[in-house]
């Protein structure tokens, strides 16, 4: 609240909605072609691997440069699938970072493993690799860092972490296909890559789905059995698996949306772009700060999170909803504190640093079709939220942005 400014003053004029996500929005450009997909495979029936999960596998691998590519029921199977498959369970250690979504450490636990967290570094929000051999235990089998909000993670010295202590690297790179470190892909960083499909994923299907890339043919087969009750053929099982497998129907909405991905990628980092026009513009860099784009790496920006100072993120957030502009925190609470994690041992102190993001960070709409008057509402709002525009100001009327205007005189041409 700011002192002295009535409530009804904090708040933007009347103004359109802005959604966080416009999934409809996206649809629209694409409706006819799915709709092709989809009658292509209920008119052959076939709705259970075969050619469609075996052609957009091959684009997929081709994609991220990898050998091959397994597709899977869900982002978590494939965490799930990928830790069993290095043969990580009961007894072992898998060190990772307690800033993500709950399946990162779920995953870990699920195998019988046990998640051991390191804390973030503070600029890209991922795992923070200076801490990770002083969290290695002689009971450690694998590292899986975070690409977390479509930024890789630094992996050079995870690279030589595990190959000097014989460690497996899961990429849970789930926010992350295409994303980029040093000109490799995401998907090839370790030794498997995980990637989710749930619908607002930047390549998102019409319900769940999964996929798993690999460079390893043994690793691959192993996979591939592993998703089908460990059966190698014939009904003959040689461990015991589990049901995960890539719907055709998935795969067939998936193949459609993976023409048009470099293209919705480049609009997200033409979104994120303006935003840090637009906060420059409306002078909010000493109350916000935009994400951080490392050196050597392509962001995809599947979530565009800035963080609030000051202990202001909530209030923000209040406003803007009020307002009808969508956002949202990703993640209020580090899997450290999680009540389930709670037998791990973790205190709240810990991992001062997630927990810091934790309290500050807010995701703004960063959709492919998010217009340029969306993002200038977004901005606005988030002004009036800190009492940089207000009814009684003197910057009430701060003209739009020279960018915004020439953008509106191109669509009225």
């Amino acid at each position: 609240m700011v002192e002295g400014v009535p409530s009804a003053h904090r708040h933007q004029p009347e103004v359109e909605p802005v959604p966080f996500i416009d999934l409809v929005a996206q649809h629209a450009t694409i409706e006819t072609e799915i709709q092709e997909a989809v009658q292509r495979v209920f008119a052959s029936q076939a709705f259970v691997l075969g050619d469609e999960v075996a052609e957009f596998e091959c684009d997929l691998a081709e994609y991220c440069d990898s050998r091959d590519a397994i597709g899977v029921a869900s982002g978590t199977d494939a965490l799930i699938l990928s830790l069993r498959a290095a043969d990580v369970g009961p007894g072992d250690e898998v060190i990772t970072s307690p800033f993500t979504f709950f399946a990162t450490g779920g995953a870990i636990h699920q195998v019988g493993a046990k998640p051991v967290f390191v804390d973030i570094e503070p600029h890209s929000f991922n795992l923070d690799t200076e801490q990770v051999e002083t969290a290695m235990t002689e009971r450690t089998r694998a590292v899986m860092p975070v690409h977390l909000f479509g930024q890789c993670a630094e992996m050079e010295p995870l690279w030589r972490i595990a190959v000097r202590n014989g460690l497996s690297i899961i990429e849970d790179a789930c926010q992350a296909i295409g994303g980029e470190y040093r000109g490799r892909r995401a998907g090839v960083l370790g030794t498997m890559g995980c990637f989710s499909f749930f619908p607002t994923k930047n390549l998102g299907g019409a319900g769940d789905g999964g996929l798993i890339t690999t460079d390893d043919a043994e690793l691959s087969a192993r996979l591939r059995r592993l998703r089908m009750h460990g059966d190698v053929g014939g009904y003959r099982h040689v461990e015991v698996g589990t049901n995960s497998r890539l719907d055709a129907l998935q795969a067939a909405v998936l193949g459609v949306k993976f023409r048009h991905l470099e293209q919705w990628t480049e609009a997200r980092q033409q979104n994120a772009r303006r935003y840090g026009e637009l906060l420059r513009h409306y002078e909010l860099l000493d109350a916000v700060e935009p994400p951080f784009v490392l050196p050597d790496r392509r962001h995809v920006y599947n979530q565009y999170c800035l963080r609030v100072k000051a202990g202001r993120r909530d209030e923000v957030l209040a406003s803007l909803r009020e307002d009808k502009i969508g956002a949202a925190i990703y993640y209020p609470t580090p899997l450290h504190l999680q009540e389930c994690f709670a037998f791990l041992g973790y205190q709240q102190g810990d991992f001062p640093e997630s927990e810091a993001a934790a309290d500050e960070v807010l995701a703004l709409p960063i959709f492919p079709e998010l217009t340029a008057e969306q993002q200038e509402t977004v901005v606005r709002g988030i002004a009036t939220a800190l009492g940089r525009l207000t009814s009684d100001n003197d910057h009430s009327h701060i003209p739009a942005p020279k960018f915004l205007t020439a953008e509106k005189k191109k669509r009225a041409a």
